[in-house]
């Protein structure tokens, strides 16, 4: 989907159908997803008339150069932008002006500044019923994101052996995958290793890794501002028979999870899916998180897969399927691939191996 197009979608689905007039987006990957481009400040849409981006002078020449579908506006040192942006509403006579998120003081001055002639509600759940689904161009940078993280865990597998260091696996990970084309990590790099692999977001210290630990290793890559998740959990030598058996479980669970992916299908169902197995073979109290969440922009989006979600899969979502078993004091175990819902099954975007132990 072109970037007007989805301007466009947007306008129908908030003008046609709720009623707004005007729509101002501030959110910084919402207005990357409607702009196409970062650094701009504000979006304003008006129902007739041409799009605005709003913009200081550091990112000016980049927004013109980028930014050719709108109105490229200069916010000046020192100018108010919400007395700039209230004066624009009025300038299109909009009554009824629809808001992603803005903090409490913004609101405020731009409600000052509307003098009571617009009414202002906040509408995010607006626009995430467009980026929940992600489009061609979409799923062509997610598929290329999925194949770069997929170069960091072989990377991970590579490097993780007893006495090297956590931060030097995750150096080898993020270099992994920036020499094979990503343009960042998509949030910090997780090696977690022994009791600390029992910490879900156990992040990366100094600590050497240990022959026997269990290793977390939770990654991401991104491609064109757009983002992918994985796991895996090694062993740094030969497993023992708990860790095998627990490892068992959850990769299990993984699999009845993902087999559980489809159109229609109840978010909170596919959550079930996974915990039934980890609840019956005991381990339930230390499944401490939801399933999954959805990936796109931003690492965490909707749709929400966990006990409370109300969501329903539809074709286009991408989300992580990571089921976990967390033992203080012994270790934790998680596996996790970003998935694609497609219309008969789940398509894998991250790939790579599932065994527990590495080749060292």
């Amino acid at each position: 989907m072109k970037i007007l197009k989805r301007v466009e979608a947007l306008r129908q689905l908030a003008f046609e159908k709720k009623g707004f007039d005007g729509f101002l987006i501030a959110n910084e990957a919402n207005l990357l997803y409607f702009t196409g481009f970062p650094g701009a400040t504000y979006l304003l849409i008006p129902k007739t008339g041409e799009s605005t981006i709003y913009v200081y002078g550091v990112n000016y020449e980049q927004a013109k150069a980028e930014g050719k579908s709108f109105k490229v506006e200069l916010v000046k040192r020192g100018e108010n932008l919400m007395e700039k942006i209230a004066a624009q509403v009025k300038d299109f006579k909009i009554k009824k002006l629809a808001v992603d998120m803005l903090s409490f003081e913004n609101y405020r001055n731009l409600a000052k500044g509307l003098r009571g002639e617009t009414r202002l509600k906040m509408q995010n759940k607006l626009v995430w019923e467009l980026r929940k689904v992600k489009d061609e161009k979409e799923l062509e940078f997610m598929r290329k994101a999925g194949e770069l993280t997929s170069e960091g865990m072989k990377a991970a597998y590579e490097t993780i052996r007893p006495g090297v260091r956590e931060y030097e696996v995750a150096a080898e990970i993020e270099y992994a995958m920036r020499k094979t084309g990503s343009w960042g990590t998509a949030f910090e790099t997780i090696v977690a290793s022994s009791v600390r692999s029992a910490f879900p977001h156990g992040g990366c210290t100094d600590r050497k890794i240990q022959k026997g630990d269990l290793v977390v290793v939770d990654i991401g890559a991104t491609y064109k501002y757009y983002r992918s998740d994985m796991t895996r959990t090694v062993t740094a030598g030969k497993p023992s028979a708990k860790q095998k058996k627990i490892y068992e479980v959850v990769r299990l669970a993984q699999e009845k999870a993902s087999q559980a992916v489809k159109p229609k299908a109840k978010a909170k169902e596919v959550d079930v899916n996974a915990r039934k197995v980890i609840e019956d073979a005991g381990y339930g109290e230390y499944f401490v998180h939801g399933l999954g969440h959805g990936v796109g922009l931003e690492v965490h989006e909707p749709p929400t897969l966990n006990q409370e979600s109300k969501d329903r899969l539809r074709v286009g979502n991408v989300v992580t399927i990571e089921p976990g078993i967390y033992i203080v004091g012994f270790g934790g175990i998680r596996i996790e691939d970003t998935v694609l819902v497609r219309k008969r099954k789940a398509e894998k975007l991250t790939r790579g191996s599932y065994t527990l132990e590495t080749e060292q």
